[in-house]
């Protein structure tokens, strides 16, 4: 273990079954990274031993339903000056990985970087967003409100948390925040089987909102959720965001993307309703 004042960057990841492609996000890591620390949500695979054969400290945990919850414990136990919070499923280019260094060493030299860490009314950023590509379909997604879909990955220690309430939430900093230029790749759903998987677990989550938030079921809800979300985000992306330009993958992914109102509804609707007790939480696969 590197002493933590000789810590520049940790990374931190949270997982859950990951062994289709923890590898490769590591591996994408490997020479930029002092420390990578995961938070395993008892997986079942064999997440554990790839992140331990990339050097990783793992502490393993339950699998929480807001799964920030052990994002934000990952990030927690980080010792470097700067942070790189990762999903297993993104991977980090070698041109971006060099833009981090130089943003690093500018930080530490208190000179900014012509291009990617502007100096703004004499304060540097201690957070920057990073830019996506997403993969959906055997396609990268161009169009829909699918590019750029900047998050904010890379911050100084203290300075950024999750609020821990939200599958869909961004950080919250305390300070100025930057951009990087160059792109992360994002492989969420390698099959559509996959897409398929994790929207009946991001509905289950809605639903939970749902329930959360006491919605009343009446007219106005069933028309709100299972006709007028539904067109408003498809026509969003399709047509306002130009999902159009990414051919059927791009439809298919508006589409899907308004149907998540109404399944999340209908979940609710049976938790409601149904004499038999229901646990979304459970029933992801």
């Amino acid at each position: 273990m590197i002493h933590s004042s000789k810590i520049k960057l940790s990374v931190a990841l949270a997982t859950y079954n990951e062994e289709r492609c923890l590898a490769d996000c590591l591996k994408s890591v490997n020479g930029l990274a002092d420390e990578i620390v995961v938070v395993d949500g008892s997986s079942t695979d064999e997440t554990v031993k790839i992140a331990k054969d990339f050097g990783a400290r793992v502490i393993v945990t339950t699998n929480k339903p807001i799964f920030h919850i052990n994002k934000q414990m990952a990030i927690d136990e980080c010792e470097g000056e700067w942070i790189l919070q990762l999903d297993a499923d993104e991977i980090i280019p070698s041109e971006l990985a060099d833009e981090i260094r130089q943003v690093i060493e500018s930080a530490v030299s208190q000179s900014p970087i012509s291009d990617c860490q502007p100096k703004i009314a004499n304060r540097f950023p201690v957070a920057y967003w990073i830019k996506r590509k997403n993969y959906f379909l055997g396609k990268w997604l161009k169009k829909g409100g699918q590019y750029p879909d900047p998050v904010i990955r890379l911050f100084k220690k203290g300075k950024a948390y999750l609020p821990c309430k939200s599958v869909h939430e961004q950080m919250e900093v305390e300070g100025e925040i930057g951009w990087l230029k160059n792109p992360m790749i994002h492989i969420p759903t390698p099959s559509f089987a996959t897409y398929l998987t994790k929207s009946n677990r991001y509905t289950s989550l809605s639903a939970k909102e749902l329930l959360d938030r006491k919605i009343e079921i009446n007219l106005f809800s069933f028309v709100n959720f299972l006709f007028y979300k539904p067109f408003k985000t498809f026509f969003s992306l399709f047509f306002r965001h130009r999902g159009f330009l990414d051919g059927f993958p791009g439809f298919v992914f508006a589409f899907y993307s308004g149907l998540h109102h109404a399944s999340a509804f209908i979940k609710y609707w049976e938790m409601k309703n149904s004499s038999k007790k229901i646990d979304i939480e459970k029933d992801w696969i």
